[in-house]
């Protein structure tokens, strides 16, 4: 769990003002971005939640730049932790992340999740997801072959959380891997996983390495650092063109 918490905890607030609007999905609140008729993106937050400022600004841009309306709800029963955690590792303490985690388990959580997706899709012609650490399983699992018509049209995960190698075996949608090269939770062994396991599944499949980052560099990462900076553009765009590609059709 201490390791969790450096990886899910870790981070930076960044500056700027979102301008989505709060509304219903489902059951769930959500920060909804954009007002595209056809086309959809369920942002499945990190640990931070759905009110983080970082994650609200992301879906702006990909509202703007997929040409999409974008959704990002809160899976995790009104919890919010203190953004000042992001910038203080000596408060980790002060969050009970066991708790959290027990609280907002793949159990208790994945119900609610299938629901939102299920509404964007009787909705909306085409559904993409894109998901941070915890949405990162949750995402993998929306694009399963478990499910007949599929849930969603592509997926999206940067730095996953609690993925297991079931669920990387079971997708089958196009799936894109923005894969930081320092993550504990995210390991060698199931990146490698990921990478022979995936081709075989027949789908459409992008894994990209991002050396020299950690986990969380998509979400919480330091502006100020040119290192940083690039690879967080780099994702960016990077998700931008995959949903682009598999909900538009463009290259």
């Amino acid at each position: 769990m201490a390791a969790q918490a450096s990886c899910c905890l870790s981070g930076f607030q960044w500056d700027g003002t979102p301008t989505g609007n709060e509304g219903i999905l489902a059951n769930n609140k959500t920060y909804i971005a954009g007002a595209n008729q056809e086309v959809a993106v369920l942002v499945i937050a990190d640990l931070f939640g759905w009110t983080f400022v970082n994650e609200r600004l992301l879906c702006d841009q990909y509202a703007k730049e997929v040409g999409a309306t974008v959704y990002m709800p809160d899976f995790f029963g009104g919890e919010v932790i203190d953004p000042a955690v992001v910038a203080e590792p000596t408060r980790w303490g002060e969050f009970d992340l066991k708790g959290f985690m027990v609280r907002n388990s793949k159990k208790n959580r994945w119900d609610e999740i299938k629901e939102c997706a299920q509404a964007l899709k009787k909705k909306y012609k085409r559904l993409g997801v894109i998901g941070y650490c915890f949405g990162g399983w949750s995402g993998f699992r929306l694009g399963s072959d478990e499910y007949t018509p599929r849930l969603v049209d592509c997926i999206s995960t940067a730095h996953p959380t609690l993925l297991t190698k079931e669920e990387i075996a079971a997708i089958d949608v196009p799936v894109q891997i923005i894969a930081p090269e320092h993550d504990r939770v995210f390991t060698p062994e199931l990146k490698t996983y990921a990478r022979e396991t995936i081709p075989s599944k027949n789908v459409p499949f992008d894994y990209q390495h991002f050396p020299g980052v950690q986990h969380g560099f998509a979400t919480r990462g330091k502006l100020e650092e040119k290192g940083e900076r690039r690879s967080m553009l780099r994702a960016k765009r990077a998700q931008v063109a995959w949903m682009r590609e598999w909900l538009h059709g463009e290259d």
